[in-house]
């Protein structure tokens, strides 16, 4: 690795993600290389050039690029100062390998909405426990990019459909310490996970993930009020961990775990 070169790379627990990467890089180029996964990069910092079927393609901070599978491509910073970039590897079961011909034809997106929502999808495959938001995000995210690629972006449908939304939420309802996948409860409602995640926002008002989240948060705070310690009560009510509770609690209620039973009034004796 250069010395002016910083790379994060995991695994998420998301269907179609084989790789996440965060890096900022200085003074390296990459070779003429391939992989067997798309790449979804943005860019945060800098300029991207690279070659893809002996063109040259610039990425700058306000587009995304998505390199086929299969396609030798390179990798440069623009300038001296390097770039600061993060990338998806995603597999063929979001962008079939049917759309490699396209993507070689057009590589680069200028989409605002779309640049905005793989940031959002970022942050969230970076907290553990977070794999039905992801799921969402990413669902939403390849339905632009296949859009892109078929020449027929559209705006989004809306989605009435009652009956499905509260199928839906009495699966998330019963499953909500466990958790359920996106793709399962595809499976299980016989629904495409976009239409699924539509119709729970337009009959709820909010998304399957913030539901759960706050099917669990509920439940979390009877546990603490019942004298259960917070470490305990994090995997009782489905969390990840005490952290993953202790973020998800704040920023519903304002507070702590801890300084939520804290709060409570003390009795006098008789």
């Amino acid at each position: 690795m250069n010395a002016g070169s910083r790379i994060v790379a995991w695994r998420p627990a998301v269907a179609g993600v084989t790789e996440v990467m965060h890096a900022q890089m200085t003074g390296h180029a990459y070779p003429m290389h391939t992989h067997t996964a798309w790449t979804l990069l943005i860019v945060d910092d800098g300029i991207v050039r690279y070659d893809l079927d002996r063109h040259e393609h610039g990425v700058l901070r306000q587009t995304v690029s998505l390199l086929p599978p299969h396609v030798p491509h390179n990798g440069t910073a623009a300038t001296s100062s390097g770039f600061r970039k993060r990338v998806l590897y995603l597999d063929s079961s979001h962008l079939a390998d049917s759309l490699i011909g396209s993507a070689v034809g057009r590589s680069v997106f200028d989409d605002p909405e779309l640049r905005a929502r793989v940031d959002r999808l970022h942050v969230s495959l970076l907290g553990d426990g977070e794999e039905l938001e992801a799921e969402s995000r990413l669902a939403f995210v390849a339905e632009r990019l296949r859009g892109h690629l078929r020449g027929r972006l559209a705006a989004p449908p809306v989605v009435r459909d009652r009956s499905l939304a509260r199928r839906l939420r009495d699966l998330l309802d019963e499953r909500f310490v466990e958790g359920v996948t996106l793709r399962e409860a595809g499976e299980l409602l016989y629904a495409h996970p976009t239409h699924l995640v539509r119709a729970f926002g337009r009959e709820f008002g909010i998304g399957p993930h913030q539901y759960l989240t706050g099917r669990r948060v509920e439940l979390a705070r009877g546990l603490l009020l019942d004298g259960m310690p917070a470490h305990e009560v994090a995997t009782s009510a489905g969390f990840y961990d005490q952290s993953h509770l202790n973020r998800h609690f704040k920023r519903t209620l304002g507070t702590s775990p801890g300084r939520y039973t804290r709060s409570a009034p003390r009795r006098l004796g008789g």
